[in-house]
């Protein structure tokens, strides 16, 4: 019962920050909320890890997190012009 809950949840909250990432006033908040969808996902991932009480879960999230974290630079730079 917990764990529909916090799934249900987690899409919620893809569902409403991805509605952002569409109709978001500037590119910023594009960037912004591709980032937090990101962060949802890593976080999706260790709940699963946990849930299945499996570590390979725990080293994708980690790995995704590092990538996201990379795709946020990169978009950041790009719209500075540094790019």
């Amino acid at each position: 019962m917990m764990n529909t809950l916090v799934f249900l949840l987690i899409g919620i909250g893809i569902l409403f920050t991805f509605l952002r990432l569409v109709i978001g006033p500037s590119t910023f908040d594009r960037v912004l909320s591709l980032d937090i969808i990101n962060i949802i996902i890593t976080g999706a991932l260790v709940f699963i890890g946990f849930i299945f009480n499996n570590e390979l879960y725990l080293d994708i999230a980690i790995v995704y997190a590092i990538l996201s974290f990379i795709e946020t630079v990169v978009f950041a730079r790009y719209l500075e012009g540094r790019i």
